[in-house]
């Protein structure tokens, strides 16, 4: 009986790193974090919409923004709060150093993205596939529309990267890495988190298996950062900028979603296996291209900046509390 208790106990905890298994860390993360996401969205809907709706100034995106925030910020903490508990680790481990060479690595993320849709702006433009319609739509209200556009795009880009990234392809990578070693256990890492990564948009309006299967190669483009350099600081700068220029510059349809204010309004045509239609670009060949331009970027940046391109060491090793 002794023997048996013994092994289940060693199925679900880790005596050397003092914390439970990754299966188990994975399975009670999930669990709280999207109690906590779903809680607080229905919170919010039951006992605060119904007092704000009326107020035209916070209806549509802005009303999404501020909804978005709120469960943004709930997630982080709920993160944190069960990387703490759970996972027992600094928060920092997944993927937040925060020192100067993070900001200047979030800075090349954001410029990267911002350049890689400009670049498909350009091309659909000079082959005629779209028409701009006007500009600093909707007129009257740009300014507050696009700020709440600007807010909801930077909270998306964190809180999907912690979660997908920081948290999932973290604790897979670690999980794995006795049984795979650092390269397998990364490479599935980065497969799984990307399709579910996926798998999330694929109840997003217009969404199909085309585009749930580019939303994952985009979560290949993105992990590729974070591999490399154990930071979140290039994912997020790129994913904010990526849906930023995307929808709220020139005018494009983000993952599916309409948005309400744009720089620049366009009217789209061409042939949908290179636009991607309704989808947005993401689901058309010319959003591939510009996905698969940006993994090679941020390989050739890393490369350039800091004098080594590998799986980064760290990314497999806990930064674990007892430790210190």
């Amino acid at each position: 009986m002794v023997s048996v208790l013994g092994s289940l106990r060693r199925l679900v905890w880790n005596d050397d790193e003092r914390r439970p298994r990754a299966p188990v860390r994975l399975v009670v993360g999930i669990v709280v974090i999207a109690v906590a996401i779903a809680g607080t969205g229905l919170l919010v809907q039951l006992l605060l919409l119904p007092a704000f709706v009326p107020n035209v100034a916070v209806e549509g995106v802005a009303l999404v923004a501020g909804l978005t925030v709120v469960t943004g910020g709930v997630s982080v903490v709920a993160c944190a709060v069960v990387g703490r508990v759970v996972d027992r680790r600094h928060f920092a481990d997944f993927g937040f150093g925060l020192d100067r060479d993070w900001w200047l690595d979030l800075g090349f993320g954001f410029a990267l993205g911002a350049a890689l849709m400009t670049l498909v702006f350009g091309v659909e433009l000079a082959l005629g596939w779209l028409v701009v319609t006007g500009t600093f739509a909707p007129q009257g209200s740009f300014v507050s529309a696009f700020l709440a556009v600007v807010t909801l795009f930077v909270v998306v880009g964190v809180q999907e990267e912690l979660l997908a990234r920081g948290y999932l392809l973290t604790n897979l990578c670690e999980g794995l890495d006795g049984t795979l070693g650092s390269r397998g256990a990364t490479a599935v890492a980065v497969v799984v988190s990307s399709a579910v990564f996926g798998g999330l948009h694929l109840g997003n309006p217009n969404a199909t298996l085309v585009s749930t299967l580019s939303i994952s190669l985009a979560g290949v483009m993105l992990a590729a950062g974070y591999v490399l350099t154990d930071e979140l600081a290039i994912p997020i700068g790129l994913h904010i900028s990526w849906n930023l220029f995307q929808g709220g510059v020139y005018g494009f349809p983000v993952s599916g979603l309409g948005i309400d204010a744009a720089v620049i309004a366009v009217s789209q045509g061409g042939p949908e296996r290179w636009t991607g239609g309704s989808f947005g670009p993401e689901a058309g060949l010319l959003g591939v291209a510009a996905i698969l331009l940006g993994t090679l970027a941020t390989v050739g940046y890393v490369r350039v900046r800091y004098r080594f391109l590998a799986i980064h060491p760290s990314l497999t090793v806990p930064d674990l509390r007892w430790r210190d």
